[in-house]
């Protein structure tokens, strides 16, 4: 049995978040900062070591008319550092927004922890990876 990992790679923050054992719920694990981008890499191999991650998921940023961008580009940049690990892309369009009105929802003042959006996006994406398989 293993976990899914999933990486919100945003410019500044990397919001992660891990899918339970039975691959059905998605959780919110935390917040990397991007740089140093070894060092993130290497906290986020941590992370999936402790967390037996077998699988990686990373939000892909396409523009609204489904092309790859800069944001594309560059999180696919990154994606490929991470090695021993089978890397999946997911369609993130408009998560970090669901990500803002669920904690609003919720009551949660995110404005001056912006790490909570990002972690908030990693678990919206990892729920559509999951809901498909």
């Amino acid at each position: 049995m293993y976990k899914v990992m999933c990486l919100d790679i945003g410019t500044k923050r990397i919001g992660v978040a891990l899918s339970d054992y039975l691959l059905m719920i998605a959780s919110g694990h935390t917040v990397v900062d991007r740089n140093p981008e070894n060092k993130a890499i290497e906290e986020i191999l941590k992370i999936a070591r402790e967390n037996n991650v077998k699988k990686i998921v990373v939000g892909l940023p396409l523009n609204m008319d489904g092309t790859h961008g800069f944001q594309a580009d560059d999180c696919k940049n990154f994606a490929s550092k991470i090695k021993d690990y089978e890397i999946i892309f997911e369609d993130e369009r408009l998560t970090s927004n669901q990500a803002e009105e669920n904690l609003r929802n919720r009551k949660v003042d995110f404005k001056k922890n912006k790490g909570l959006v990002d972690i908030e996006s990693a678990c919206i994406i990892l729920e559509q990876y999951l809901s498909r398989k």
